[in-house]
């Protein structure tokens, strides 16, 4: 019962698979295959460039993942959000070596120690891309925030991104505060 994850195949493999089929190509360029740039065997390196805010009518509100110290800076720096707005997360990043396959994206939000919301989202499966300065990104649905005064405070969150196998291939720690105004 429920789904069953196929056999792991290798880059190369699935570049030759059904050749003549033509919408199967297109999918298999949009992974990287045929470009040179997957490399079968080699290990599969997810690197994150950024989690943004996405507000209608105002800046987006841009987190730095790449780097170590800049999420250590967001462990001390909460975002600010404004009490019961729509927004909406997008996630920036890149894939080097293999394919990434049934990339997830999960998040807990936690407020006092007590856990208030978990999302759960499917990326895609990525491969590298052509060029080694692009980047993937995927904008997830819109959530509204939660509004009133006993929603105002700061709350913790913990997002990681997990293959199909549930290897973790990134995790890390942010904070946000929900706010009567922008610039309370």
């Amino acid at each position: 019962p429920g789904y069953k994850v196929p056999a792991k195949k290798t880059a190369e493999e699935l570049a030759n698979l059904d050749q003549e089929d033509e919408s199967l190509a297109k999918w298999k360029a949009s992974l990287g295959l045929g470009k040179g740039m997957s490399v079968a065997g080699t290990p599969v390196e997810f690197i994150g460039k950024s989690l943004s805010l996405i507000v209608k009518d105002r800046e987006d509100v841009v987190m730095d993942i790449s780097t170590d110290p800049s999420i250590e800076k967001l462990k001390d720096n909460p975002i600010t959000i404004k009490e019961g707005i729509e927004y909406q997360l997008q996630i920036k990043f890149t894939v080097k070596g293999d394919i990434i396959s049934g990339l997830k994206y999960l998040h807990v939000v936690k407020r006092k120690g007590i856990k208030l919301d978990t999302m759960e989202e499917m990326v895609g499966s990525y491969g590298p891309p052509a060029e080694e300065d692009q980047y993937h990104s995927k904008t997830f649905p819109k959530e509204e925030a939660p509004h009133g005064m006993l929603a105002r405070g700061t709350y913790d969150v913990k997002s990681r991104f997990v293959d199909d196998d549930g290897n973790i291939l990134k995790e890390w720690s942010w904070k946000f505060a929900i706010k009567k105004n922008w610039d309370d």
